[in-house]
């Protein structure tokens, strides 16, 4: 379930409304839904938010290659504007068909620069190695030479009847780690993306277990030494637990499956996104604060923990999530589902669900390069209150 973090949503509306009409959610979705218009006007209220002291939690962004193409952006060069902040970790990823566009080739001048840039800017870096899915839309990153067809719609992509992706995913995966795992700087690796929950609506095939399991342990055997982060989608609301629950009760969700394989568990935490338009109006869900989702977000972090497994959020909601694919960036107004001042406030959530024999080792916002075409359309806003948090936590 994935809107303008990258991805696509629909499934969330479709599942929503069914039953809100069948009144299986009917007061949950009353108290978690807001209509609003969807563009506000730009205000100044990130100034006046007060900011969490973070602790030991490193702050950081996630770069995303194919997110600033989208834009019109030149890459190099937002990547040192932003570098240029004092925060202390990034993501970067190591994007499967991007470096082997053709069989035969590995080309990895993309990811060489950036993990460059990073180290010049004494940044910590934790790298997305795939294979199958990376964060950034579409998500889907396997180059068609290595894809004999579509994976079946439905089904669990399983390593017998996927030997051939399975064999691609693992060797690539060794070949990003044998050339980075050198860099010191690099201080994690992060396997697949929502590895085993569905890809948003475009597809419903899922990876198996098994499939991520094979993967995991090329990854480690190429560097035994790092932690391993897999990261899975938070629900904040009824419909989209719900959906989320439906859509992988076979085998669990990406959450469930970090908590089991991974040492790092990411959270992906998006707290205020659009379900549906409603002609000028937008309908939104918003349910993080209530009870009964703290309540359950409680009880999955103390399970993590409980584990002995560390907790980061590795997407913290800092650009809108609208109706559309492309996060819309409209003059002198900000999207309701994420002003700026939004952008303060999920990272003081986050920092509230620190335990202290047990912080959140991480949080990284999720929305830099949105930031970055926010400035160059004159809208310094975003920029302003990330370095107001890094400033003041």
């Amino acid at each position: 379930m994935r809107g303008t973090r990258g991805r696509s949503h629909a499934a969330v509306p479709a599942i929503g409304i069914a039953l809100a009409a069948a009144g299986a959610l009917a007061l949950p979705l009353a108290l978690e839904t807001r209509i609003k218009r969807p563009a506000q006007p730009l205000a100044e209220a990130w100034k006046d938010v007060s900011v969490k002291p973070r602790g030991t939690t490193l702050l950081g962004i996630s770069f995303r290659t194919p997110q600033v193409e989208a834009f019109g952006l030149e890459g190099p060069a937002i990547l040192q504007r932003l570098l240029a902040y004092p925060f202390q970790l990034i993501r970067l990823g190591a994007y499967w068909s991007r470096i082997e566009s053709q069989a035969g080739e590995f080309n990895t001048r993309e990811l060489d620069w950036q993990i460059e840039a990073a180290e010049r800017a004494s940044k910590q870096i934790i790298l997305a190695v795939g294979a199958v899915k990376t964060f950034g839309y579409p998500e889907f990153f396997v180059p068609r030479h290595r894809l004999e067809q579509p994976l079946r719609e439905g089904s669990l992509v399983r390593p017998a009847a996927n030997a051939g992706l399975l064999s691609g995913a693992t060797q690539f995966i060794t070949r990003i780690v044998t050339r980075y795992r050198d860099h010191g700087s690099i201080v994690g690796w992060q396997l697949e993306h929502e590895a085993v929950d569905p890809l948003g609506v475009e597809h419903t095939w899922r990876l198996g277990n098994q499939f991520v399991e094979m993967e995991l342990e090329a990854l480690r055997i190429a560097d035994p030494s790092r932690p391993v982060m897999m990261n899975g989608f938070l629900p904040t609301s009824s419909p989209v637990r719900l959906l989320q629950w439906w859509r992988t009760r076979d085998q669990g969700d990406s959450l469930a499956v970090a908590a089991r394989l991974a040492d790092i568990v990411g959270i992906d935490y998006y707290p205020r996104h659009a379900l549906t338009s409603l002609g000028p109006r937008t309908v939104y869900l918003a349910g993080a604060d209530l009870p009964w989702q703290a309540a359950l977000r409680a009880r999955l972090f103390e399970s993590i923990r409980s584990r002995g497994k560390r907790l980061m959020v590795c997407e913290g909601q800092a650009e809108p999530w609208e109706t559309t694919t492309t996060p819309p960036n409209p003059e002198r107004k900000a999207m309701y589902s994420c002003p700026p001042e939004q952008l303060v406030r999920n990272y003081n959530a986050a920092i509230d669900w620190s335990h202290p024999d047990h912080p959140i080792c991480a949080y990284l916002f999720w929305g830099a390069e949105y930031w970055m075409l926010r400035d160059k359309s004159g809208d310094p806003s975003y920029l302003k209150a990330f370095a107001r948090v890094l400033d003041k936590a």
